[in-house]
């Protein structure tokens, strides 16, 4: 029942509905039941069908997460139980590596201290690791099954939500009180790391855990052509309605003029006197025999074409990624054809546009730079001569490739500077190191750009053995080194460093310090001066490349000066107010006058050809949206590195205002130098706009030059998303060609989609890969779920999902350009083609006294929509396209007809219907002219009905399928085979039908007997055939000759361009690598948080 009130969403559907009913009543239905019963069950059932199989497939994918097994607590015993069937209360033990089935509450772990490692991949997209605490009274329950499951205690917390990084609620148990957050939260979806086991008692399950309360309610997605479509249909029906009252009328007119004399002859069970009723029941006759101006065949048809364009996906070898085995999937089948028609796309940044893989690329030692810049085929990487061979090194990381020989000269020759360079990345860090077998270092770290620096020093024979709340373990250059840790001044995002004071084996107490160049340079030593200008030079240059930079200094403290400043530390740690601005300013007492050792370079590895696809998709004026939960700097450098953000750029505004007020302050400054400066500037790209209309009717349309990009942060972005700026926001954001937003939750991803959509009359695109996109995934016209690393979540939600980002362009490009291009093209020939076959009943009209007597023979009308002329245009629907694949990626500008949507509008529609009112005309008058009181070669008439039915059935079938030739862009052996075989079936159909046998059987049902045989051995007949055909398609050969010759599209010279380049490979589009000067930035421990440094020093995690 759902799925039909679906279907009767369609007007057309309803309308077919109410023809059936006309139908079926004797007084006004000249034509049989079945002509339409049997076409409108076809088009449910193969409806209902494949909405079927979306459904069970989506069913499939459920079923394979409720059904996951978790161990429960139940009577005293831990048993296997279905995620389904988990409830809140019950108690949960997770093993290493299984995904937590529920939110829980923390209550022990094979950790001390209740610590445990989980990764939320699934839920933000970030692979590195996080630490959750259990309170220390339940993690003294350890595991023993008989105190937990004794454990009685009950928690009082705020209602499900979508906030993932919040929680408040209150345990209470054994008459106390316990203060609850997220800390203790292991949120579904995340993923048990490095921890043996852990209980935890559940809190949400299922609809109410945080993952789901962030997927957002499923939309039933419709194109915009469906919406269109919809709209047409009823215009038709109204055509149709004034149609029936012209003949209604003239059959009353004529029944009461001329008719009176022949009503005693007419087919009627009771003579009918009145000329009115006559007329009202001539109206239905007409809307029953008119109806195919709207097929039935035309839904089937369209579901059928977008059942194969999603086949064509999935089976796109360019598409699959052979490394993880994972194929293109079409999720939702009707919305290829709106997949050429994208304007704003909305990405996540983290493992959909970067792998969150960090590598060490460059650095900049005691004024020299280390590394090069080598861009060469991956697979010849081995053996590239700049590559550095590192197999001396048993600790080495096999992964680790560094092109230059002379930083291990450097190391091997002993200069003290680089030795302190690696001394200090192997001990200014939080990270932790795990001994597997065989001596295999494993390191959990905090942030993949920790990880990244730690790993260079241990593959350039630093290496980070093992930490204690005291003391560092290194091995310098294969001998053991044990520092004393002193003190760890942690990282937060206001100081934006971090520093650690050791004491080494021989007494020296040293300060190592990383952090942001901006923040260090300021309390450097005057005697750096010049080497800091020098490196200075070389961050820019990192930076220029798009790598994340990060400035490193030391210092040595006399051991008077460290007591002192510990004796002023500890006072600070036990004040009771305002610890925090106490602690910064003991901080900044010790870290000055550093001493300058360099910087590095560390590139958050894109995925593969992200770059080349943005560049693409900018040139077909599609706009980006990077909506991330990182912080300004990770998501700028990003920014910077796929070239959406560039010094080219005019300017890019920063939205960073904590209050309403300074958000409209800097909208409305940012909209003062957009259209301020575009009438000062002469070059540059031109972006024209239209505003759609707001809530008080008005329409800006506004023309910016210049390319322009927008960075707002999640507080402001809060503000931004109110309903008073709200406009200026749209209007500001919408006239960048990039907008990044930072530190958005996925309720404003989603909010920020539905903003633009509300705006802008745009089709909308979100790609993500994980659990926190889901929500803008479903909120977008279309979503995209990126699968591969950061597990399943997003792809469940999805209606496309693949491999890499970069799939992203040929989706989009091939695929959603042809899926248009076919759909546009096959919309238009089929009206165009039941208007020719329907509008010649109208015409007849005028000369069979309105009488409602068909043209053609009925079995012609039965099957003239579903087998003469429902193979070709399929065919055209699913093959045809106007350039190859290698073209429409390459030329960007291709896709932009579907963006102002100029392939299938109002206007075109009347076009087709213009010309489908001229052939039908052509088809019934020159026929009639040429037949009107001839003779045959044998001297008998030939201007008999059924004779003049046969010629213009005839004409019909030939001119639609001379016109779909004209119309087939591309032809393939089945496009030929359709088309001449629709022909010959026709020619097939028709003499049997006419023939002596079949009316011999069926008297009554095949009344034309001989007349094909004779009418079509006739000269005269194949002359007016022809004659109709030339006059016909003639003016339509004219105008697109003349169009493509004098006024070609982009299109037309693209294919003029392909057939001369036919044996040449076509041109690369050449996208120059930008580097960036004067705009460097430090993106010091993008992922890090704060807190890590105590946590090591209290030794609880050890």
């Amino acid at each position: 029942p759902v799925n039909l009130f679906e279907q009767f969403q369609r007007v057309a559907n309803a309308y077919f509905l109410f023809l059936l009913i006309l139908q079926l009543i004797p007084e006004i239905s000249s034509l049989s039941w079945f002509t339409t019963i049997v076409p409108l069950m076809v088009v449910f059932t193969i409806t209902a069908v494949k909405d079927v199989t979306d459904d069970c497939f989506r069913h499939k994918s459920d079923n394979q997460v409720n059904n996951r097994q978790a161990e429960v607590l139940i009577d005293g015993r831990l048993q296997n139980e279905k995620w389904m069937n988990v409830r809140p209360g019950d108690i949960i033990k997770l093993e290493n590596n299984t995904f937590v089935a529920a939110d829980l509450l923390l209550l022990s772990s094979s950790e001390p201290h209740g610590l445990c490692y989980i990764e939320t991949a699934e839920l933000d997209g970030e692979t590195n690791l996080k630490v959750r605490q259990a309170l220390p009274v339940t993690s003294e329950l350890g595991a023993d099954i008989r105190r937990l499951a004794e454990f009685d205690g009950g928690v009082v917390c705020e209602p499900p939500n979508n906030k993932l990084d919040k929680f408040t609620g209150v345990l209470f148990w054994k008459d106390n009180r316990y203060s609850l957050n997220n800390e203790q939260m292991l949120l579904r979806g995340c993923v048990l790391r490095n921890t043996g086991w852990c209980f935890g008692m559940v809190i949400f399950a299922g609809p109410d855990t945080k993952l789901m309360q962030n997927s957002g309610r499923t939309k039933f997605k419709r194109t915009s052509i469906d919406r269109l479509m919809n709209a047409l249909v009823l215009w038709i029906f109204g055509f149709l309605v004034c149609m029936g009252i012209i003949l209604a009328i003239g059959n009353s007119i004529w029944e009461q003029q001329v008719g009176a004399h022949f009503r005693i002859y007419l087919y009627w069970s009771e003579v009918v006197n009145s000329s009115v009723f006559s007329g009202f029941l001539t109206f239905w006759s007409y809307i029953i025999i008119l109806n195919s101006v709207v097929p039935i065949s035309l839904y089937v048809s369209v579901e059928v074409i977008r059942l194969g364009h999603s086949y064509f996906i999935n089976w796109d070898r360019k598409m699959y990624y052979p490394k993880k085995d994972i194929p293109a999937e079409v999720r939702t089948t009707t919305l290829n054809e709106e997949l050429g028609q994208v304007e704003y796309i909305f990405s996540d940044k983290t493992g959909t546009i970067t792998q969150n893989i960090m590598t060490f690329n460059k650095c900049s030692i005691n004024g020299k730079t280390y590394g090069k810049s080598v861009l060469i085929n991956p697979l010849k990487r081995k053996n590239n001569k700049h590559l550095i061979n590192l197999d001396s090194n048993k600790q080495t990381d096999r992964k680790f490739q560094f092109y230059d020989h002379s930083l291990i000269e450097s190391i091997k020759l002993g200069d003290s500077m680089v030795h302190e360079f690696f001394r200090l990345l192997s001990l200014c860090h939080t990270v932790m190191s795990e001994e597997k077998n065989a001596g295999e270092l494993i390191y959990q770290v905090q942030s993949p750009d920790e990880g990244a620096l730690v790993t260079a020093a241990r593959n350039f024979g630093f290496i980070f053995k093992s930490r204690t709340p005291e003391t560092i373990t290194v091995e310098e250059m294969g001998k053991l080194v044990t520092y004393q840790l002193l003190a760890i001044l942690d990282f937060n995002n206001i100081r934006k460093r971090m520093s650690v004071i050791v004491q080494t084996p021989d007494g020296q107490i040293k300060l190592y310090c990383k952090g942001a160049d901006t923040v260090l340079f300021e309390r450097l030593h005057p005697s750096n001066e010049e080497l800091m200008y020098l490196t200075s030079d070389h961050l820019e240059e990192f930076a220029g490349e798009g790598l994340r930079t990060l400035a490193l200094a030391y210092k040595s403290l006399t051991e008077e000066h460290f007591k002192e400043w510990f004796k002023i530390l500890q006072e600070e740690n036990t004040s009771l107010d305002n610890r925090n601005e106490h602690l910064a300013a003991a901080y900044e007492e010790i870290e000055k006058d550093m001493m300058l050792l360099g910087a590095t370079a560390v590139e958050d590895k894109l995925q593969e050809g992200v770059t080349e696809t943005i560049a693409s998709l900018s040139l077909a004026n599609i706009k980006i949206w990077v909506l991330t939960g990182d912080k300004q700097e990770t998501a700028m450098n990003i920014g910077y590195s796929c070239h959406m953000l560039t010094d080219t750029m005019n300017e890019i505004f920063i939205v960073t205002g904590h209050t309403v007020m300074e958000v409209r302050e800097e909208l409305r400054k940012a909209k003062e130098r957009l259209f301020g400066q575009s009438k000062d500037l002469s070059n540059g790209h031109v972006f024209c706009e239209k505003m759609q209309e707001s809530k008080q009717g008005s329409v800006l349309e506004e023309t910016v030059t210049g390319d322009y990009a927008l960075v707002i942060n999640g507080h402001s972005l809060a503000h931004a998303l109110e309903a008073d700026l709200e406009n200026e926001f749209v209007e500001v954001a919408c006239m960048c060609q990039t907008v990044i937003c930072c530190r958005v939750t996925p309720c404003q991803k989603a909010q920020v989609v539905e903003l633009v959509k509300k705006h802008r009359k745009a089709v909308t695109l979100a790609i993500g890969d994980g659990a926190n996109d889901i929500s803008m995934i479903k909120s977008a016209h279309i979503g995209i779920g990126i699968s591969g690393e950061e597990g399943m979540q997003a792809v469940l939600a999805s209606d496309y999902s693949f491999a890499q980002f970069r799939y992203l362009k040929r989706l989009l490009f091939v695929h959603g350009r042809w899926s248009y291009f076919r759909m546009c093209k096959f919309l238009c020939y089929f009206f165009y083609k039941n208007f020719s076959f329907t509008l010649v009943h109208f015409w007849f009209g005028f000369f069979c006294g309105f009488s409602a007597q068909t043209v053609y023979d009925q079995w012609f009308i039965t099957l003239f929509n579903i087998v003469y002329a429902s193979l070709p245009v399929l065919a055209m629907g699913l093959f045809d396209q106007d350039v190859n694949d290698q073209n429409s990626m390459d030329y960007a500008k291709l896709y932009e007809p579907g963006q102002l949507n100029l392939l299938f509008n109002k206007h075109t529609f009347f076009i087709c219907i213009a010309h489908g009112v001229y052939t039908s005309f052509a088809l019934f008058f020159i026929p009639y002219g040429a037949f009107y009181n001839t003779a045959g070669e044998d001297g008998k008439h030939i201007a008999d009905y059924q004779s003049f039915a046969v010629t213009v059935a005839t004409s019909l079938v030939i001119v639609v399928s001379v016109q779909i030739a004209l119309d087939t862009s591309y032809w393939t052996a089945i496009n030929r085979f359709f088309v001449l075989g629709s022909i010959a079936v026709y020619f097939a159909i028709l003499f049997a039908m006419h023939s002596d046998g079949i009316f011999v059987i069926f008297p009554n049902h095949f009344p034309f007997v001989g007349n094909a045989r004779n009418s079509l051995s006739q000269i005269s007949v194949w002359l007016v055939i022809l004659l109709t055909t030339v006059v016909s398609v003639m003016p339509v050969i004219t105008f697109r000759f003349l169009k493509e010759d004098l006024n070609p599209t982009i299109t037309d010279q693209v294919r003029k361009l392909q057939k001369s380049r036919r044996k040449q490979k076509p041109l690369q589009n050449y996208i120059p690598r930008v580097y960036r000067r004067n705009s460097r930035r430090s993106a010091y421990a993008f992922s890090h948080q704060e807190g890590f440094g105590e946590l090591i020093t209290s030794g609880k995690n050890m």
